[in-house]
């Protein structure tokens, strides 16, 4: 197989061309292009593809072909492909990731690597029978500061760890929008747990080189839903955002004509599938929770608690790592208030603002004596600048020995899942059990 240090450049496939794989078509024919090529696109909506497109277009390239799922494997062949790059709905990573490795391709998808156990199985069997490279986009390990968070720890500097405590918070811009698009249903994501989560326990798998044993947790729908929002008088009456009176004074409420690119990728293109990307956080059909408790017990015997809401009034999360030899305290602030109305921050009404001003402090706290503060760099750019260091490391060959694999998206796809049956049995979970294996 050809990698990603060779010469010639990888010629790459996107599968899913919705608004996140507009990161990778804009690395491949800008910032990336000598890296990699773009040799063409998939998905089920021609209209989304066209904007992507349109986007190879504007960087002064030539625009690639594009095909259906259906000719997937086809495409493969005739546009001689490298790898491919999952960015379809979640329960449809494993699909493409398998089919990828079955033809002797390695595979990029972005979190989570799969929404189900079933999809977990299919991608390790063809790992395993193909010896094909599988990279999950857990973007926020290339957070510097989270990387520095784990060279502390690998340090020695609090021992041996016995705890840590991740509390995660989604404002109500940010965490609303779970609720109005696909995400919501829970066969097609696997719930927060799955698509949300599974960054968070990567990175404490990751943090302090553990795999998950057994998982706990409790679970439950709280603030969005029809019925939560009539019971705490939120309910608006209407279906969706777009040409909906009721929703004008809506700050819940997203106003896809507001923006020209959400214009082009969803209203344009819902004749095509008849998918609305603005559907009423109060209304019907949600299956997803929005306040989620964890328990984790891992091989190491550290133990995780951990706590996602999606409607809190500020955005950032607070991490705590206990060892044998002290403490480290992280804070991220992301937004310390979420305003209702529309600013520069968020000229689309109802969207979440770009996190561009991250402030971070971390604490180290030593057995018998004072805190002391350590110098923190937060990156710039989305997600603490992780999202550029990320694509660096996919295209550009800077791998620092941090690009997940499918073992890592293994293990935090499996705690989501553990977690997800736990809150359906009101019992722990031992993830052997949910294998059905001795590991």
């Amino acid at each position: 197989m050809q990698h990603v240090n060779d010469t010639t450049p990888r010629r790459y496939a996107i599968v899913g061309t919705g608004s996140r794989a507009r990161m990778y078509t804009r690395a491949l024919t800008g910032t990336h292009r000598d890296q990699g090529r773009l040799v063409a696109l998939c998905d089920t909506n021609a209209t989304r593809m066209a904007v992507h497109n349109s986007i190879v277009t504007e960087a002064g390239l030539d625009p690639v072909p594009t095909y259906s799922p259906s000719d997937f494997t086809r495409m493969l062949k005739e546009e001689r492909v490298d790898e491919v790059i999952v960015c379809t709905v979640d329960r449809t990573h494993a699909d493409y990731v398998v089919a990828a490795l079955d033809a002797g391709l390695d595979a990029i998808t972005e979190k989570p690597m799969t929404a189900d156990l079933e999809g977990l199985r299919r991608i390790n069997e063809a790992q395993a029978r193909t010896g094909g490279r599988v990279t999950v986009g857990f973007n926020y390990r290339y957070n510097p500061v989270h990387r520095q968070l784990r060279d502390l720890i690998a340090s020695g500097v609090i021992g041996e760890v016995g705890s840590v405590h991740f509390e995660w918070l989604l404002d109500l811009r940010h965490g609303a929008d779970y609720f109005r698009r696909w995400h919501r249903d829970k066969s097609q994501s696997g719930g927060l747990l799955v698509h949300k989560a599974s960054h968070h326990f990567d990175l404490v798998n990751w943090w302090i080189g553990a795999r998950p044993t057994e998982v706990f947790a409790w679970g439950r729908l709280f603030f969005y839903g029809d019925e939560n929002g009539r019971r705490h008088g939120l309910a608006g009456d209407y279906e969706r955002g777009h040409g909906s009176p009721a929703a004008e004074a809506d700050p819940f409420a997203l106003h896809m004509g507001d923006s020209p690119d959400l214009t082009a990728l969803y209203l344009d293109a819902e004749h095509e599938d008849g998918y609305r990307r603005d559907l009423n956080v109060f209304g019907p059909g949600i299956t997803i929770e929005d306040d989620m408790s964890v328990l984790v017990g891992y091989d190491t015997g550290a133990r995780l608690s951990y706590h996602l809401v999606a409607y809190a009034p500020w955005e950032g999360y607070r991490i705590s790592i206990t060892g044998s030899r002290g403490r480290l305290e992280l804070d991220m602030t992301e937004f310390d208030h979420t305003s209702p109305h529309q600013d520069e921050s968020t000229p689309v009404r109802g969207m979440p603002a770009p996190k561009d001003h991250t402030s971070a402090r971390l604490l180290l706290r030593r057995h018998w004596q004072e805190p002391e503060e350590i110098p923190i760099a937060v990156g710039e750019g989305p997600h603490g600048g992780g999202d550029q260091v990320m694509l660096d490391s996919l295209f550009g060959g800077s791998d620092d020995g941090i690009r997940p694999d499918h073992a890592d998206g293994g293990n935090a796809l499996l705690t989501g899942l553990a977690a997800n049956a736990s809150i359906d049995s009101g019992a722990p979970v031992r993830i052997a059990d949910l294998l059905g294996t001795d590991r």
